[in-house]
């Protein structure tokens, strides 16, 4: 795979995880305490391409909020 192609793939692939994790921030900030949306996104992305289901990645980035907040 050339490098652009590469970097298109990469680029499609983060898009979407960034589009799925609006989705489920949605649901999560009605009864979220204020915090800043990208602490929740870091870890929603970083566990989704580690391989973690969206509801585990849901749990993982709304516990790290919840110790954020601390």
């Amino acid at each position: 795979m050339d490098t652009s192609t590469q970097q298109a793939t990469e680029i499609a692939t983060l898009t979407a995880l960034l589009r799925e994790a609006e989705d489920h921030h949605g649901q999560y900030e009605p009864t979220a305490p204020p915090h800043h949306w990208s602490d929740w996104y870091a870890v929603y992305v970083l566990a989704r391409q580690r391989g973690r289901t969206p509801e585990d990645a849901y749990a993982d980035a709304s516990q790290h909020v919840a110790e954020v907040l601390r």
